[in-house]
């Protein structure tokens, strides 16, 4: 669900920055994912935090930047510098996140069993792909019914539903402390 509010993101922000609203060209969304190059010097930083911490607290704490990131990128409406600049911070925040939860999951899974490794990361980035394709659809429909903000509000919808199903999973395996 990530990787799909990952993939709505640039499929809308390429239809918003080509759009009316910024009348910018195809360049203007390659220079945007050049912003997102910074994402390389977070990965051994969430690595570390995976090893210190734990894949499951890794994947809280991203789900709720992707909120967070989504809340940000809403601004990306306004036009202008402003809003530019919202859609740069946004777009960073929310590739970190995904990125960096791609670490702590694929930390899981090499985990699981030596033998299966290859299978089980085919697997696992096959659905995430599978996941990237429906976010990128749903964002075109929710970019033509409601424009930027229902991109937006699709990206916190997905990870809103990622998060309560973490949530449950962290609980079920005695994770989260009950009150």
């Amino acid at each position: 669900m990530i990787f799909g509010g990952f993939s709505a993101l640039w499929t809308g922000v390429a239809l918003l920055l080509t759009g009316p609203e910024y009348g910018l060209g195809a360049s203007a969304v390659g220079v945007l994912a050049l912003v997102n190059a910074a994402t390389m010097l977070c990965m051994p930083i969430a690595g570390r935090q995976v090893d210190r911490r734990g894949s499951d607290a890794v994947n809280l704490v991203c789900m709720v930047a992707v909120l967070v990131a989504a809340a940000v990128l809403f601004a990306g409406d306004l036009g202008g510098a402003a809003g530019l600049a919202a859609l740069a911070v946004g777009s960073l925040l929310l590739d970190v996140a995904m990125q960096s939860g791609t670490v702590a999951n694929q930390v899981r899974i090499f985990g699981l069993s030596d033998e299966a490794r290859a299978r089980l990361n085919t697997a696992y980035m096959t659905c995430a792909y599978l996941g990237g394709s429906v976010g990128s659809w749903l964002s075109v429909h929710a970019y033509g019914a409601f424009g930027w903000p229902g991109v937006c509000g699709l990206v916190a919808l997905l990870a809103t539903l990622a998060l309560l199903r973490h949530l449950a999973h962290m609980r079920g395996a005695g994770s989260l402390t009950r009150p």
